[in-house]
């Protein structure tokens, strides 16, 4: 049966692409679903390789899973799936350089000012999410500490920045390609859950492979530094004398909303991060997982106990 060039599915009726000239599922028709233009620069790649003279060359017999073989590959090429935080594409070989480039021809969907720069998109995020921290908290706090307010918003976009960037700086690692991008989608369910659902952008790294120990690292970068940052505010909340409450306390808060950011994104379902690092290593999962839960608990029942009457309070 025909097989999707794109996804790798088999499919009865397929569609072909007149400017890369493969077939394509309903789901891959169009150009931009497909990545038209990473494929073309794929084809050239493997046209240069095939027409250079080079000597005889037995390739070593690699095994691979029934269900990697179908889903994952064709003809030896590892197809691309997207997910919402990252985009996968194909092998790094069919990545153009400076894809992110204006100039470059390739066609990113699903982001919105898709070739501002880096900054611009995190200045807008972070923005949003500040504005939505300010919000969010303006009712539970009174006026005498309404200065306690703009440190909570801080906490709340710098867990989120923070997190989006601990993928970002291990993909650097790596040597991928990698920007923040706003979501299209993102910011509309923002705008539509009046900041309930806060996803106005997040990491896109080009040329990973869909489960790998580049995926994996990448993926988990992102809970570890809330573990990490989460933590460091926790402690703090201990040091801070108690004639300086609430700055104590809300430090405490701001561990609680790492702590919440980084549990909700180790879900192993749908676009979290969760579940490629359970596919990928279970032993990473649960680290991560048996770390960030507990310390979750710990500082809602302090936050919603008398608890934080004894710790916090002079």
């Amino acid at each position: 049966m025909p097989i999707c060039y794109h996804c790798g599915t088999e499919n009865s009726e397929l569609f072909s692409c007149s400017k890369c000239g493969q077939s394509y599922c309903r789901f891959h028709k169009d150009p931009i679903d497909h990545e038209c233009n990473i494929v073309i620069e794929s084809l050239n790649f493997t046209s240069q390789q095939d027409s250079q003279i080079t000597p005889p060359y037995t390739a070593p017999t690699q095994v691979l899973s029934h269900s990697v073989a179908q889903s994952s590959m064709v003809d030896g090429v590892i197809r691309g799936t997207s997910d919402g935080t990252y985009t996968w594409y194909r092998q790094e070989q069919a990545v153009p350089e400076n894809a992110f480039d204006p100039d470059s021809g390739i066609s990113f969907k699903g982001i919105f000012l898709a070739h501002k720069s880096e900054l611009t998109h995190f200045l807008i995020a972070g923005i949003i999410i500040y504005a939505i921290g300010i919000i969010s908290f303006y009712s539970s706090i009174g006026p005498t500490y309404l200065w306690t307010l703009f440190i909570l918003a801080t906490f709340y976009v710098t867990a989120f920045l923070f997190h989006e960037l601990g993928h970002r700086q291990v993909a650097v690692h790596f040597k991928l390609q990698t920007k923040f991008r706003l979501l299209t989608y993102g910011l509309l369910m923002t705008l539509v859950s009046l900041g309930r659902f806060a996803l106005p952008g997040a990491v896109v790294v080009l040329g990973l492979d869909k489960i790998s120990r580049k995926t994996g690292l990448c993926k988990a970068a992102g809970p570890f530094v809330n573990l990490v940052y989460g933590t460091l505010l926790f402690l703090i909340s201990f040091i801070i004398p108690k004639t300086l409450y609430p700055l104590n306390y809300i430090f405490c808060i701001g561990a609680y909303l790492n702590f919440m950011l980084g549990s909700f994104n180790m879900i192993p379902f749908g676009i979290l991060d969760g579940q490629n690092i359970w596919k990928w290593k279970k032993k990473v999962y649960f680290g991560l997982i048996g770390s960030l839960v507990p310390l979750l608990i710990i500082t809602m029942v302090i936050m919603n106990t008398s608890i934080s009457l004894n710790l916090y309070l002079p």
